[in-house]
């Protein structure tokens, strides 16, 4: 027991004198030199392409989606019936008009016309007997070697056959004309679709049977849309209440572009637009007609259509495509603020103008718009504005 209570005192005094030793060492060593007070440099802002707006004279419009449609989609059918003999194009061939494009057995039908020129011919002769009886009969009349019913009788024959040659004359026409609808001609210049019919098909001899072809115009070629109740009573405000002329309506250039297309490559002129809104859509219907010549556009295929809106801003600022901006709050532009800090603004967008948009508000003339490297400015960052061209 007295062992044990020696061995704790001695642990206790050990650990005394080392705490001691400890804080000896602490108080006799050397002090450390104090950090300089620096700061740490910032990094340098990043360079970021700015321009300031364009300011020029726009023509206010309006773009809507809409489709390309036909001018001319005609379904060929056979008009007599008929063995048909020969098909005379590819499927998908471009053909011009007048192209022969089907045959149908014809023997029938030369038959037909043979015959109906026969009977025209002897009703021709019929006559020419019937005139030469009345002048013999009336010079035997004054020489009362007859009497003036077989001159009447013969003046009738004369006047029959004189109709008999105008009803020979138009089975004439109708058999020649049934030879005709033997070849199946194109009505324009167009494309072909598939044949529906195989030669040695019988055609013609009831509806199901008719339908040999579909031919598509693709030059002119027309785009519709459908703008709301609301433009339409914009645009019209624009014209004072005025509603345009034929002529007038003519004369309003329509552009339209592929998805993948930018700008409006394609321009033609409006050709139609509804009298009234549709009211169970509430939106108006026109129709732009346009050249096609190479066939960007085909029927059936979504087009960005652009329509003037008929009025013309002055002095309009315009900001590039590229550097606008969309969030829930809806769209808007990185401006340079005071010290050089990006802003965000959001801005009220009008027509489009190539690349560049109008902005109607929320930005000013002579302001700053970041254009490049969106991705790393952030709105509160500071930057080193560095001026960009863009294509105008």
């Amino acid at each position: 027991m007295t062992k044990f209570r020696t061995s704790t005192k001695f642990k206790t005094s050990l650990k005394f004198f080392a705490g001691a030793a400890l804080l000896a060492a602490v108080a006799t060593a050397p002090a450390r030199a104090a950090e300089p007070a620096t700061l740490v440099a910032q990094a340098e802002p990043p360079a970021i392409p700015v321009v300031t707006p364009r300011v020029q004279t726009v023509n206010e419009s309006l773009e809507v989606t809409g489709n390309a449609d036909a001018v001319n989609q005609v379904m060929l059918v056979a008009r007599v019936p008929g063995y048909l003999e020969k098909i005379h194009f590819e499927d998908g061939a471009l053909v011009k008009k007048g192209d022969l494009l089907f045959t149908i057995q014809q023997d029938q039908y030369k038959a037909q016309l043979q015959q109906a020129q026969a009977q025209l011919q002897a009703q021709k002769v019929a006559r020419d007997h019937a005139h030469l009886e009345v002048g013999r009969f009336t010079g035997l009349l004054k020489q009362h070697a007859t009497s003036q019913v077989e001159v009447d009788h013969w003046v009738f024959q004369e006047k029959t056959a004189e109709a008999n040659i105008l009803a020979a004359q138009a089975q004439v026409e109708i058999a020649a004309l049934n030879l005709s609808y033997t070849e199946v001609r194109a009505p324009f210049d167009g494309q072909m679709a598939k044949h529906l019919v195989d030669p040695g098909n019988m055609v013609g001899s009831d509806p199901k049977s008719a339908s040999l072809a579909q031919i598509t115009q693709l030059d002119p070629i027309y785009v519709v849309a459908n703008i709301s109740s609301q433009q339409a009573l914009q645009i019209r405000a624009n014209l004072d209440q005025r509603r345009l002329s034929l002529d007038e309506l003519h004369r309003i250039p329509v552009e339209a572009a592929l998805s993948d297309e930018t700008g409006f490559p394609h321009q033609g002129t409006l050709q139609y637009v509804a009298p009234s809104i549709d009211p169970s859509t509430g939106t108006l219907f026109v129709r732009g007609i346009l050249p096609n010549p190479k066939r960007a556009l085909l029927p059936g295929v979504f087009v960005r259509v652009r329509l003037p809106m008929g009025k013309v801003i002055q002095s309009a600022l315009l900001v590039p495509q590229r550097a606008l901006q969309e969030d829930q709050g809806g769209r808007f532009l990185l401006v340079v603020g005071p010290d050089d800090v990006a802003q965000k603004r959001y801005v009220k967008l009008s027509s489009l103008v190539g690349s560049w948009q109008v902005v109607t508000s929320g930005v000013e003339r002579n302001e700053q718009i970041v254009v490049g490297e969106l991705w790393r400015v952030s709105p509160g960052m500071k930057i080193k504005p560095t001026p960009a061209a863009l294509d105008r």
